[in-house]
């Protein structure tokens, strides 16, 4: 019962791929099929248009002959008037004198050509222009000079911005450049909750005379 099983199990799964070959085998056939109608029909419109050329070249290969064994009007002859008045014209012109003398014109001397004029280079530019600008250390710190009130490293970067537009500033770098004054005591911070604030430095005041005298003299 086992042999028998398992020939039939075979069998059956043979059965299965001819079945599916037998159905790719009809669909490739249909669409070959397909192109080959495709292409029956490409080579029909062809040949049609082949008749329709040969039928035109051989139609212009008919009419270029009859062009060309047209007849070319003959020149019209010249009637005895106006002969006799060409001649009577000719004798005028040699009866002047000097009029049948041709006159040989000299050449035009050639002028010398103009020399260009030395291409002028503009002047280099000067290169001491970065260095005579001045540093973001120096305008920070004359921005915190010139202002009353504490300011942030946004608005300080802001109204430099503002004034220097030609220069890339960044916060970041303004931020940066605000903590290296205040390690230098050039400038102070503050800070007012989360936000960071910084003043330009306070001079010292000078000393007045009564404190001067008021202090005690050092012994010789």
């Amino acid at each position: 019962m086992s042999e028998t099983s398992t020939t039939t199990e075979v069998a059956s799964q043979y059965a299965a791929q001819v079945a599916g070959d037998l159905e790719r085998n009809a669909k490739e056939q249909e669409r070959v099929s397909g192109e080959i109608a495709t292409l029956q029909a490409q080579l029909t419109a062809l040949q049609h248009d082949h008749t329709v050329l040969v039928n035109v070249q051989q139609a212009l290969a008919a009419t270029a002959p009859a062009v060309e064994s047209a007849t070319v009007p003959s020149p019209r002859k010249k009637t005895a008037a106006e002969s006799g008045s060409a001649k009577g014209s000719r004798a005028k012109k040699s009866s002047v004198p000097g009029q049948g003398r041709t006159t040989v014109k000299k050449p035009a001397a050639k002028k010398p050509a103009a020399k260009k004029a030395p291409a002028i280079k503009a002047p280099a530019k000067a290169t001491g222009d970065k260095s005579a600008a001045p540093t973001l250390v120096e305008l920070v710190r004359r921005h915190l000079t010139a202002q009353s009130e504490p300011r942030s490293a946004a608005e300080v970067s802001a109204a430099l911005t503002q004034d220097h537009p030609e220069r890339p500033i960044q916060t970041t770098v303004v931020r940066n450049t605000l903590e290296s004054l205040v390690a230098k005591h050039q400038a102070q911070r503050t800070k007012q909750g989360s936000s960071v604030y910084y003043t330009a430095a306070s001079a010292p005041e000078p000393a007045t005379a009564s404190e001067t005298a008021a202090q005690p003299q050092k012994s010789k």
